[in-house]
């Protein structure tokens, strides 16, 4: 197995956190060459898949996003590094791309058909070796110790008001405050059987009734008061139970800056985001971020289903499309807006929309 010069200084690192300007050992094992572009294709599913790395001196590496390969950092730029003068060496020309070997050939290194070919820098056990050698795998580096998934914490708990009573009676006193509201009366039963921050539907139904007291009711005290029993619920991994606790916390940001309680809502919307700087892998974590970024810069804001349902006549359903229109803006708006709508337009759309569903 060909290895590399033993005066190369070498690092290994995974496909996914290649960058322009890095030198890359080539499959060879002799040389390297130094990225130009690095672009990432998905797989059907949306998953990080090839990565394709465009060589300075021409030529692309077609790289599997988990695989780990090796970068060094004495190479000259711009150029292959050429390999020690031993014989059968490949020595590419000065103006040529870097190649990868022949398949076969006198003095090249021979590839298999298909699969990955072991690392070069590891050698095969030899079969005389004893019974407990491991066979050369390159296992990608894992954190020591990824970061748990915590609360908040308590300087940031300070600023959102401790419950007075129970959940149930922070309920119950939000619905003496409307006794009249059907909405209101409908949730707050249901809520007064008992509440359990582990149910996905309970968590759906604060949401809701929080949602009601300040979009239909305008009573933004209460709504506060029902929000904040999600608020303080850490992300715990579930996706389903978060998105109620990440619409309450949307619209505990919209009320506070509109009470001028700035400070209060940057808690909100700090713990808002918490759950997007957990991801531990930093490829995984800018694939996330990009995704996220394209969501914030085209949401889905139900224009389609808006005008189809004034098309109909039917106030019902625009008014169910509106909600899920302004939950959308909402969520926006705690983010600061985005790179195609400014926080002054999305304050205005979420005035428009608020008028449109109280009226």
């Amino acid at each position: 197995m060909t290895h590399p010069p033993a005066s190369r200084n070498y690092s290994e690192q995974q496909a996914g956190s290649l960058r322009a300007g890095d030198h890359l050992i080539l499959p060879d094992g002799n040389r390297s060459a130094e990225i130009h572009r690095v672009d990432v294709e998905a797989d059907d599913f949306g998953t990080p898949a090839m990565v394709l790395a465009t060589l300075s001196g021409g030529g692309v590496l077609r790289i599997a996003a988990g695989s780990t390969i090796r970068v060094t950092d004495d190479a000259e730029p711009g150029t292959a590094a050429a390999a020690d003068d031993a014989p059968g060496a490949p020595t590419p020309s000065d103006d040529a791309a870097p190649e990868l070997p022949a398949p076969s050939g006198a003095g090249a290194p021979e590839l298999p058909a298909s699969g990955p070919s072991p690392a070069p820098e590891e050698e095969v056990p030899d079969a005389t070796e004893s019974d407990n050698t491991a066979a050369a795998v390159v296992v990608p580096p894992q954190p020591v110790a990824p970061p748990a998934v915590g609360g908040p914490s308590d300087a940031d708990l300070a600023l959102i008001p401790v419950p007075d009573g129970t959940p149930e009676s922070v309920v119950e006193a939000a619905a003496e405050a409307h006794p009249g509201a059907v909405g209101v009366l409908l949730l707050s039963e249901r809520l007064a059987k008992g509440i359990n921050t582990k149910s996905g539907s309970c968590l759906k139904d604060l949401s809701d009734l929080a949602h009601e007291l300040f979009i239909t009711l305008k009573d933004a005290e209460n709504a506060l008061a029902v929000a904040d029993l999600l608020n303080v619920l850490p992300f715990d991994g579930n996706p389903d139970r978060w998105a109620s606790v990440e619409s309450t916390l949307a619209l505990s940001s919209y009320i506070c800056r509109q009470l001028g309680q700035d400070q209060r809502a940057g808690i909100y919307e700090k713990f808002l985001r918490a759950p997007e700087a957990m991801e531990t892998d930093p490829f995984k974590a800018r694939i996330n971020a990009k995704v996220r970024q394209r969501s914030l810069n085209e949401p889905n804001l139900y224009d389609k289903e808006i005008f189809r349902s004034i098309d109909n006549a039917n106030p019902d359903a625009e008014r169910e499309w509106r909600l899920l229109r302004l939950e959308a803006l909402l969520f926006l708006r705690a983010h600061g807006g985005s790179e195609t709508v400014g926080t002054a337009e999305l304050e205005r759309r979420i005035g428009n929309e608020l008028e449109s569903v109280r009226a």
